[in-house]
């Protein structure tokens, strides 16, 4: 059943529609039904939760009897950057991801981002699935502030993703709506993976079967699934090392993503195609796991190269 969330007038008598897919068990709703939320699209050119909705509709379609709960799909919070492959919302020059709560009497985006969040307040668990830009790949991760961890690292856990970061950077900005949502008492996951304006089914498929182990974890579903993978969790931010590139050029990776790297190994080189040469060696600077890699070979100095989470041995 598609439901519509928020509906706002545009110029030349269109609308702007966000709208979600609600799933519900076959036996009639009695009212006390816990329920999960999936939503993606936030920004434009992010696009690897559009397999994740899909896949987790087909699924639940197909064992429709195993259904305990409700599952809301969101698949476009944004879908006017979507259809224009920009990450804001086109137009506005707006990351929409920087104005949750909003407000109902704000503008178009800021009225919206309170009906979004108004729509999703109340779940079990709300899972936010973002990809990285054009130019990092990510293994399947979720990004949890520091104080929200006691509440939501059991939850990821059940996730089937590689790595857990408890950390204090950008899933804490306070107009995000995984900041809204877990400030209201909804408990929200940020889901990263793969890359930026592509599909990487393999982590698609990933996080579908994490989807459905939370899922089993909260008696939405009653359905056989996979034990989830035991991931790696990091709180301390020595854990993590940044390589960035010492000097402009084309990067040529050496070392392939999520693969555990040792000290001095290569992780890659920075060549002038112009004069054929190798203008830098990049190599580990501690032992670990590489779970950020560049995707975009051309690199300025200081572009992120890669990220290693250290203490991960072979």
């Amino acid at each position: 059943m598609v439901e519509t969330v928020a509906s706002v007038e545009l110029p030349i008598n269109e609308k702007l529609e966000i709208r979600k897919q609600r799933i519900v068990p076959v036996s009639p709703l009695d009212g006390g039904e816990k329920r999960i939320s999936v939503v993606t699209g936030t920004h434009g050119d992010e696009l690897e939760g559009q397999y994740v909705c899909y896949e987790l509709a087909r699924r639940i379609n197909e064992n429709i009897g195993d259904l305990k709960g409700i599952v809301d799909i969101y698949p476009a919070l944004n879908p006017l950057g979507i259809d224009s492959i920009t990450r804001g919302i086109p137009g506005f020059d707006l990351d929409m991801n920087r104005i949750f709560p909003g407000s109902d009497d704000g503008s178009m985006a800021e009225y919206t981002a309170a009906k979004i969040v108004g729509d999703l307040k109340g779940s079990a668990a709300c899972i936010d699935i973002h990809a990285s830009n054009i130019f990092l790949t990510e293994i399947p991760q979720i990004r949890i502030s520091e104080e929200t961890a006691p509440t939501l690292v059991p939850l990821a856990k059940k996730m089937n993703v590689d790595f857990i970061w408890v950390h204090g950077a950008a899933t804490v900005l306070e107009e995000t709506l995984a900041h809204s949502l877990n400030s209201a008492g909804t408990p929200t996951l940020v889901v990263e993976m793969g890359v930026g304006m592509r599909i990487t089914k393999e982590y698609g498929d990933k996080i579908t079967d994490g989807i459905f182990c939370l899922m089993k974890e909260l008696g939405i579903w009653d359905g056989d699934v996979i034990e989830p993978t035991e991931p790696l969790i990091s709180s301390d931010p020595d854990d993590v090392s940044f390589i960035n590139a010492p000097v402009s050029g084309i990067f040529l990776p050496d070392t392939a993503h999520c693969t555990i790297v040792k000290k001095g190994d290569k992780i890659g080189r920075i060549v002038d195609p112009l004069h054929s040469a190798v203008l830098e060696e990049i190599t580990a600077p501690c032992d670990g796991l590489v779970f950020t890699i560049r995707e975009y070979p051309v690199v300025d100095e200081g572009s992120l190269i890669a990220r290693i989470l250290g203490g991960v041995c072979r």
